[in-house]
């Protein structure tokens, strides 16, 4: 047997190669035909351009000068260099090798030197459309007939003159998307979190699929941390109890509708995912006292959380998800064991969207007899 071989058994299988329903989900990308968040406004500066990638298709995101956002394929027509190499200047994105200019659909506007020809070619690469909501830049990767009808998640809390706050926390992760979704809503890993103890000693309730989506509600005692405890108040709440949702390909959490989340996965590839955690509250206590934070104050105190507990208290999760990456990537063929029912609903979700994408693509695109 060649080197070659050897090293080519040696991966997990892709997935029409997939043996069961875990290598099948740690192998599938996700429906494309949904709104994805990209990146943090913030990040983005006007007259700017980064790439972002939705499962391996590169994307060229560029602010114009006066703040508007735009995507286009990351690839100039003319050598095929990537767009995001190059500058903004006004509303165009410009190539950094000869100088074509892109506007903001994609279209070649401007070619410095036509060499006689009298005007520029008609030609265009792929836009997407884009929108700005949550602090969060989205992008809808799909057909874009349906980007009217799929709607980002409505989170009524965080718009408005009476919005709560949040402040985006986002993570560049080694692992598929579907290890992160397992990790965030699988409850029997709070061994992970014993330092910060954000919900212990917790007990499955509800797990049903419905459609799309898998609900599911745990008892458990929730922030009981010897810091974080001190902001929550558990006297006035319900802090046994938590609902949460894979409202495929996003997930939520609810604790007596004063403390929610919401974790928007962008998938890179088989083992490389971007998150964005949204945790918000209604208000937080100030420790030791029965008063609360004053609205105003709420963002500086998140800022600070994030900082010191919510942040740490993640980059655990981060070292679990990575080390599950690694292990199942030498693992792969190991006879799969799971004993939280939940987990095998996820992916049994995940796997069905995946293949209901590529049933589209195959009726879209048939293979000519």
């Amino acid at each position: 047997m060649s080197v070659e071989t050897e090293a080519t058994l040696s991966r997990p299988p892709g997935y029409e190669d997939a043996d069961n329903l875990r290598q099948q989900a740690r192998a599938v990308g996700m429906n494309p035909d949904y709104w994805y968040a990209v990146e943090e406004v913030q990040r983005v500066k006007p007259g700017t351009v980064t790439e972002v990638v939705f499962w391996k298709r590169s994307i060229a995101l560029f602010r114009s000068e006066d703040g508007s956002f735009h995507a286009i394929e990351n690839r100039c027509l003319h050598r095929q260099i990537k767009l995001s190499l190059g500058e903004v200047e006004g509303c165009r994105l410009v190539c950094g090798y000869h100088g074509w200019e892109y506007d903001e659909e994609g279209r070649v506007a401007e070619i410095p030197d036509l060499f006689g020809r009298k005007q520029v070619p008609r030609l265009s690469v792929r836009s997407y459309p884009i929108q700005v909501r949550y602090g969060l830049v989205w992008i809808f990767p799909g057909d874009p007939a349906l980007a009217e009808e799929r709607r980002i998640p409505e989170i009524p809390e965080l718009e408005g003159p009476g919005r709560w706050a949040c402040v985006p926390l986002r993570f560049d992760l080694s692992a598929h998307h579907s290890i992160i979704i397992d990790n965030v809503s699988d409850f029997s890993h709070a061994y992970l979190h014993r330092q910060y103890r954000p919900f212990d000693g917790a007990t499955l309730t509800r797990h049903e699929t419905i459609g799309d989506n898998v609900h599911l509600a745990y008892e458990t005692r929730v922030g009981r941390g010897r810091i974080s405890g001190k902001f929550v108040d558990h006297d006035r709440l319900d802090t046994n109890h938590m609902e949460l949702c894979y409202e495929y390909p996003y997930q939520r959490s609810n604790t007596d509708d004063e403390i929610k989340h919401w974790l928007f996965v962008l998938p890179i590839d088989e083992r490389t995912t971007r998150t964005f955690f949204l945790f918000y509250f209604r208000s937080l206590k100030l420790p030791m006292l029965p008063i609360r934070i004053p609205r105003w104050a709420m963002t500086t105190v998140l800022r600070l959380a994030n900082r010191m507990l919510i942040g740490p208290l993640l980059s655990q999760d981060r070292w679990a998800v990575e080390a599950e990456q690694s292990g199942y990537e030498h693992n792969w063929n190991a006879p799969p064991i799971e004993v939280n029912p939940v987990v095998r609903s996820f992916q049994q979700v995940t796997v069905r969207k995946w293949r209901e994408h590529l049933d589209h693509e195959d009726a879209a695109h048939p293979i000519d007899a």
